[in-house]
């Protein structure tokens, strides 16, 4: 994955590590931690209340649906999203799990990016699991997204991992260290705390979606514990349990919004958008919601784009199957009910449960070669997505074909057409005849088309490596606007920069954050 370093300079200068990690920097680059018990949850506890919104808004308020919320349009989006139809890949499962990955000329209609790791798919579903969860709106059914509540706070404030806080969701933390996240294990490595019948203990259920999901959550709740560990080391008992959860996560939270600037939005929008929004401002954000922050349901359908980065199956890593590699689908019907099944689902333990992160980030040297890509963002979506295991579903309600219900969404929020928001942007729309395989459906799609199939469209068109036209401006513009609006977030301290180890310094990566949380290859045999 590429580092946006270009608009690093500008907007942070660096002070010592010991300073940022003990308050003993600069005013403006380090981390002053409170003077009083609590001080610091008060005053973010007031900034919630002043800024936050917990309902969905809507950035184009005066354009019309993109189609009437009709049987004959219900009709013709399932058909577009259903098993065997226009957007599936048609993987050939039989093949199996390894020679998909081994071989992936099996599947022609389901292309390897050139430029994406396999994690940057699940970095973008935390960050949506981050940042936005709607659990009670109908697909199909007109609704107002004022009305419908997001259950996530929309900011990039990691509450999917830190809950309430130890205080109010105490079954997250270690009850012999209250500061610190409960980590288990059961399989080989690191697992989510878990009841007997396998269910997790997190802040955001989706987190145990999928075993490289959960994976992810272990990893940045050892992350927080290692920053913790080095606060003891640097200042031992000169600051309260408050004080040193706050100063952690003020810590943790920074370093990866960092990330999310630097390098997950340049790799899938290119730096040169990112520059631009940080340099300029949002076009169209402020403009239309002010200064409150809030998910457009606009961007909640656009950011849906990451589905068709999904692979069919993946390796977990290198040896944990008995000493063998653990490959598996992403989702296997025949897995249901299960204990140990043999695709990627979340929800178990088992030895081979945990996740080989060379497979998924770029380490370099001796691991170069064992990282696998996601696949380009275009119109077609991995066979296995067509058939989602309820417990994948957070409603646990049919139709569990994922590409159907990404489709019926644009019924239940009255989403206007990509060609429609395209030309509110003055960008160039896609044509009709660009478009033609939704002639099909023989109700105009090809001219007013499903925001999310367009987006799709816009990036296949342009080769699949990155977002273009709208979909890059609505989530880059999305992004950056929710991070300049928060206070709280590293942009607002414009000196500030990545003091942690990196590899490079001054600057902070996924494989960093990996490294630094002893996930990584070179901590363990995987």
């Amino acid at each position: 994955m590429s580092t946006d370093q270009g608009t690093s300079t500008p907007l942070n200068q660096g002070v010592t590590r010991r300073g940022f990690l003990t308050g003993a920097g600069s005013a403006a680059g380090a981390l002053v931690l409170p003077t009083q018990a609590g001080a610091q949850e008060a005053q973010t506890s007031q900034s919630l209340v002043r800024t936050r919104s917990d309902r969905f808004s809507r950035l184009f308020d005066r354009l019309p649906p993109f189609a009437e919320a009709t049987a004959r349009v219900q009709g013709a989006l399932n058909d577009m999203g259903a098993p065997g139809g226009l957007m599936d890949a048609r993987d050939p499962l039989a093949e199996g799990p390894i020679r998909l990955i081994t071989n992936p000329e099996l599947s022609p209609g389901n292309r390897d990016s050139a430029g994406h790791t396999a994690g940057v798919t699940f970095l973008g579903q935390f960050l949506d699991h981050d940042m936005t969860f709607d659990a009670s709106s109908p697909l199909g059914i007109p609704t107002a997204p004022e009305r419908s509540p997001n259950s996530r706070t929309p900011r990039f404030d990691l509450d999917s991992v830190y809950g309430g806080g130890p205080t109010v969701s105490p079954q997250l933390y270690d009850p012999a260290d209250r500061v610190k996240f409960l980590v288990e294990h059961g399989g080989l490595f690191e697992d989510l705390p878990r009841n007997v019948s396998g269910k997790a203990a997190v802040a955001d259920p989706r987190n145990d979606e999928n075993l490289i999901i959960a994976g992810l959550q272990c990893a940045f709740l050892l992350f927080h514990n290692r920053v913790i560990d080095d606060l003891r080391a640097q200042r031992g008992a000169s600051f309260d349990d408050r004080q040193l959860f706050d100063a952690a996560r003020r810590i943790v939270t920074w370093h990866y919004q960092w990330i999310i600037v630097h390098e997950f939005l340049p790799s899938i929008v290119g730096s040169s958008v990112v520059n631009a929004i940080l340099t300029r401002g949002p076009d169209f954000y402020r403009s239309r919601l002010g200064d409150q922050e809030s998910i457009p349901i606009e961007f909640q359908i656009a950011y849906r784009f990451g589905h068709s980065l999904i692979r069919p199956s993946y390796r977990a890593n290198l040896a944990g199957d008995l000493g063998g590699p653990f490959f598996g689908f992403i989702f296997d019907p025949s897995g249901e009910g299960q204990p140990d099944p043999p695709d990627l689902r979340g929800g178990a333990r088992a030895p081979r449960r945990f996740i080989g992160w060379q497979t998924f980030f770029n380490f370099g040297g001796d691991q170069a070669a064992n990282v696998r890509p996601n696949k380009v963002i275009d119109t077609k979506i991995s066979t296995p997505l067509f058939h989602l295991p309820l417990g994948a579903i957070a409603s646990g309600a049919p139709p569990i074909s994922l590409p159907q219900r990404n489709l019926l969404r644009h019924l239940t929020w009255s989403v206007p057409s990509g060609q429609a928001i395209a030309q509110a942007l003055r960008i160039r729309p896609l044509t009709a005849t660009q478009l033609s395989e939704l002639a099909q459906f023989g109700v105009g799609f090809e001219r007013s088309t499903p925001l999310w199939y367009y987006i799709l469209k816009e990036a296949e068109v342009a080769g699949g490596s990155q977002l273009t036209g709208v979909g890059a401006r609505l989530v880059a513009e999305v992004f950056l606007s929710l991070l300049m609006l928060d206070e709280d977030a590293y942009l607002s301290q414009r000196r500030w920069r990545p003091l942690l180890p990196s590899r490079v310094a001054g600057t902070f990566t996924m494989v960093d954050l990996l490294t630094y949380a002893r996930v990584d290859p070179g901590s363990r045999q995987q």
